[in-house]
C-alpha cells in the first residue's frame, strides 16, 4: 500500500527535495496535498506532476485556515513540513491531529512549542522524525544505539515507537550486577555547522556586509529566511534549542563544532568516551529518504561520499562573532517561553536585515534586547505560545522603529 504524502512548503528547498525523492519510487508513494506560501505557477506545475495532489496557496485570503482544513480532509499518513518560521507551527500541530506521522523539517514547531508538540504527538501516537539533516543523524544515532547496545539487539515493535525520547525514558540493564541508566550513557550530543558565509570575517568586517553577502552560501543552497540564520549562526542556535527539547537534553549536554565541508551533520559522545558519527553528502535528499521510509532503511540511489580525497575540518565557533550561539544556550537553559521569543524577535531581526532596515549586527542584538523581558510563564497551550510570538515581534519592531 502507497504511503499518502503532504508536502508542506512544496516549491522550497525542502519541498523540491522531499518531491524528488517521491518521484523516485511512485510505487511507494502518493502526494495527496501541496502547499506554497507563494509562487501559484510553480504550484499549478507541482500539480500536473502529481495530479491527485490537492494544491493550496497560503498567501491567499483564508490560506492558512485552508491548509489546516486540508491536512484533516487529505489525512495523510506523512506530512513533510518544510515551511520556514513560526508559520509552520499550527500545520505541525494540525497535521498530527489529522492522523499523520511528521517529517519535520521546521524547527520552529519543537523551538516555540517542542512539549505541546510532543504530547500531541505521544497521545495521538504519531511518530516526529526529524529532517534537519543534524537532527536526523542523531536520531538515528540514538535510535541505533539505543534498540542495539541496551536492548542487546532487540528493537522496539514499530507501534510501540512514538517518540523517540532515549533520555528520560529509565531503561535499565544489568551488566555484572551494575545498573545503568540510559540518560547517563549519553554524555554529549554535538551539532556541526559549515560556519557560513562569514566563518573566516573579522568582527569589524560583519558591520559592514550586505543583504547579498549574508545570502551566498558557500555548502547549502536554501531559502532566504534560513540562510540569513546561518550566516548569523541562529539557524544553529534554534538547532541547539531544538535538540535539547526534541531529544530532552540539558543545554550543557549540546555542543556546536564548525565543519565547513558539512560531510559529517552530528555526533554523539557516550559516556566512555567514545564518539559516533553520521557521514554524507549535504544533501537534503538523505534525511528525507531516512524520514518517509522510517522505521525501514531503504537503498536510496543518491550519491555517497568517497574517502579517496576526503579531508576533513572542525573547529570551535567564535562566539563573539556569533552571539546568537550564547543567546540560545542561555534560551535552552532557562527553558518557558524564551525558546519562543529567541525565535520570534530574530525572525523579524532577520526580516528587517532582507530589507535593509538595519545591519547585519543588529540582527543578535534586537533578539538579546527582547529576550531581556520577563518570559517565564507556562507553556500551556498552543493560545499562550501564539500570544507570546506576536508580544516578542511587537517589541522587536518597536526596537527597530
Amino acid at each position: 500500500m502507497k504511503k499518502r504524502i503532504a508536502v508542506l512548503g512544496a516549491t522550497g528547498s525542502i519541498g523540491k527535495s522531499a518531491l524528488d525523492v517521491i518521484s523516485r519510487d511512485p510505487d511507494s508513494f502518493e502526494v495527496v496535498l501541496l502547499s506554497a506560501h507563494t509562487g501559484k505557477e510553480n504550484l499549478d506545475i507541482l500539480k500536473k506532476k502529481f495530479p491527485c495532489a490537492l494544491p493550496v496557496l497560503t498567501s491567499e485570503e483564508g490560506g492558512k485556515d485552508k491548509l489546516l482544513s486540508a491536512l484533516a480532509d487529505t489525512a495523510p499518513d506523512i506530512t513533510v513540513n518544510g515551511i520556514s518560521g513560526a508559520a509552520g507551527l499550527e500545520p505541525t500541530i494540525a497535521a498530527i491531529n489529522a492522523g499523520s506521522h511528521v517529517a519535520l523539517a521546521n524547527k520552529e514547531s519543537i523551538v516555540m512549542a517542542g512539549q505541546l508538540v510532543k504530547r500531541l504527538a505521544e497521545e495521538k501516537r504519531k511518530n516526529i522524525i526529524p529532517v534537519d539533516s543534524e537532527h536526523s543523524a542523531v536520531f538515528h544515532l540514538l535510535r541505533y544505539f539505543t534498540n542495539k547496545e541496551f536492548n542487546h539487539g532487540v528493537t522496539r515493535r514499530e507501534e510501540e515507537v512514538h517518540l523517540i525520547r532515549p533520555h528520560t525514558e529509565t531503561q535499565r540493564h544489568k551488566e555484572h550486577g551494575v545498573i545503568q541508566r540510559e540518560e547517563d550513557t549519553v554524555k554529549e550530543i554535538i551539532l556541526t555547522a559549515s560556519g557560513g558565509p562569514f566563518r573566516n570575517l573579522s568582527l569589524n568586517e560583519l558591520e559592514n556586509v550586505t543583504v547579498k553577502d549574508a545570502l551566498a552560501h558557500p555548502t547549502w543552497n536554501m531559502g532566504k529566511k534560513i540562510t540569513i540564520d546561518s550566516a548569523s549562526m541562529a539557524n544553529k542556535g534554534l538547532e541547539i534549542i531544538e535538540a535539547c527539547v526534541f531529544f530532552n537534553m540539558p543545554s550543557s549536554k549540546v555542543k556546536a563544532v564548525i565543519h565547513p565541508q558539512s560531510i559529517v551533520h552530528s555526533m554523539i559522545t557516550l559516556c566512555n568516551g567514545v564518539i559516533y558519527a553520521q557521514l554524507s553528502k549535504p544533501d537534503m535528499r538523505h534525511p528525507i529518504h531516512d524520514a518517509l521510509y522510517w522505521p525501514v532503511t531503504t537503498p536510496s540511489r543518491l550519491e555517497t561520499i568517497s574517502f579517496d580525497s576526503l579531508c576533513l575540518e572542525f573547529y570551535k565557533p567564535d562566539t563573539n562573532k556569533f552571539p546568537m550561539l550564547n543567546l540560545a544556550w542561555k534560551a535552552a537553559e532557562k527553558g518557558a517561553l524564551y525558546p519562543c521569543v529567541y525565535n520570534s524577535a530574530n525572525e523579524i531581526a532577520v526580516s528587517a536585515f532582507l530589507e535593509e532596515k538595519i545591519k547585519f549586527t543588529d540582527i543578535p542584538k534586537i533578539t538579546e534586547h527582547v529576550l531581556e523581558a520577563d518570559w517565564s510563564g507556562n507553556c500551556l497551550d498552543l493560545e499562550t505560545v501564539l500570544k507570546t510570538d506576536k508580544e516578542a515581534r511587537n517589541k522587536a519592531i518597536n526596537l527597530i522603529s
